[in-house]
């Protein structure tokens, strides 16, 4: 391995109920038709050189999806950009690649930046519940894990939860209301969810949304000191970067 190319990409549209290892199939097959000369692991088996960084969950959109590459070869990202978001179906779109200038970029996710919209939401109601929510010093949700059922609090995590007010409904169809939750969340162990921030505001004021919502990732990296998130490729742009479409 020579080189390392860290990605950002999205999932959006339809594409945004590609599970995970939908996801890394299409990739794989994707690095194949684009020609990359992506570096193997040894042994046996060998594996492509692909580590990932806190997929989102099946069925949620997201504008900052992460992951790295070992490359056997020396690319330009650019070409390589441009390559593998031709080779990946649309909804599914390379949005970002960078040359790692070292460090590990786990390290860098910290928190999310979730928008969920909440059809059929009344905002004033949404609000009610939100402020009980954050005045609550605990919030217990339960969920299903791959080491069982566990409960957990879902209010430490939470950095910063708003309701957004917009003089249209994200559908662009007035006459329904639409309730729409941003929230920064911290990156714990069991992981808080925004289906489990939802789950507390269904335990402490008995919210209960008519309709599924819709859930989108804006970012995740690291946090500053003001609780913002900055890209968690802001620390390799020394080396040959293409931004964003």
């Amino acid at each position: 391995m020579v080189q390392r190319v860290r990605i950002r990409y999205a999932k959006r549209g339809p594409l945004r109920f590609t599970s995970h290892r939908d996801f890394a199939r299409a990739f794989e097959r994707a690095l194949r038709r684009a020609g990359v000369p992506i570096a193997f692991s040894q042994g046996f088996t060998p594996h492509p050189k692909i580590s990932y960084a806190s997929a989102a969950p099946t069925g949620v959109a997201s504008e900052a999806e992460y992951l790295e590459i070992g490359l056997r070869e020396q690319v330009d990202p650019a070409e390589l950009r441009a390559a593998l978001d031709a080779a990946l179906s649309p909804g599914l779109d390379v949005l970002d690649a960078v040359v790692a200038a070292g460090g590990s970029l786990a390290d860098r996710i910290e928190a999310s930046h979730w928008r969920i919209e909440l059809p059929e939401v009344d905002p004033a109601v949404l609000q009610r519940a939100v402020a009980t929510f954050t005045a609550a010093d605990e919030v217990l949700v339960e969920r299903m894990t791959k080491q069982g059922q566990r409960t957990f609090d879902a209010r430490a995590a939470v950095m910063r939860i708003d309701v957004i007010v917009s003089p249209e409904t994200p559908s662009e169809a007035p006459a329904v209301p639409c309730a729409i939750l941003e929230l920064v969340v911290r990156q714990v162990t069991p992981s808080v969810r925004p289906d489990d921030v939802l789950s507390g505001l269904r335990v402490v004021a008995d919210l209960e949304p008519p309709v599924s919502p819709r859930v989108i990732r804006l970012a995740q990296g690291t946090l500053t000191a003001q609780d913002a998130i900055a890209d968690p490729l802001d620390a390799d742009r020394g080396g040959a970067t293409i931004g964003e479409r």
